[in-house]
């Protein structure tokens, strides 16, 4: 059985599935940088949500959380920069949400690098997009490349 990594690497280049690799960490990296700061607690009502732009937009579910984090947002934003200095982040974004009813199932994919000769890989089993048969799966890819491409496209 293939893997989530085996399936991306056969349907994205190298430099796709490395920035796939680094937005995967930029989203991981919240709980972590909320303990560095001393705000830990603020990660479990708070999640990163996009990064559009430049800008890290964070979604929280009570406007307390709201203010805990705008006390930190300077050092947050710094940690960011120096953390992730590729993605140009140059703002953070406070936006209040509603909390799920039902807690969403995290989706980690693990990306394994490329290796130096192609893959074995059947292709007519997975020879594009359309070919996925989890619909969930397509979606969470379609928005994963939507973002990397509106993130890539010049800054006005």
């Amino acid at each position: 059985m293939k893997t989530a990594g085996d399936i991306l690497a056969a349907l994205f280049d190298e430099g796709f599935v490395k920035k796939a690799q680094g937005y995967n960490n930029l989203f991981d990296s919240w709980e972590d940088i909320t303990a560095k700061n001393g705000i830990t607690a603020a990660s479990a009502h708070s999640r990163i949500k996009d990064l559009s732009k430049g800008i890290l937009l964070v979604e929280i579910d009570h406007p307390g959380w709201k203010q805990i984090i705008q006390t930190k947002q300077s050092q947050i934003l710094s940690d960011f920069q120096r953390r992730f200095p590729d993605m140009d982040i140059s703002a953070i974004s406070l936006m209040l949400g509603t909390p799920p009813k039902e807690p969403i199932p995290e989706i980690k994919l693990k990306v394994t690098p490329p290796v130096t000769q192609k893959p074995a890989i059947d292709e007519t089993v997975i020879s594009s997009i359309e070919d996925i048969k989890d619909e969930e799966l397509k979606a969470i890819l379609l928005r994963l490349g939507k973002t990397i491409e509106e993130n890539e496209s010049p800054r006005r």
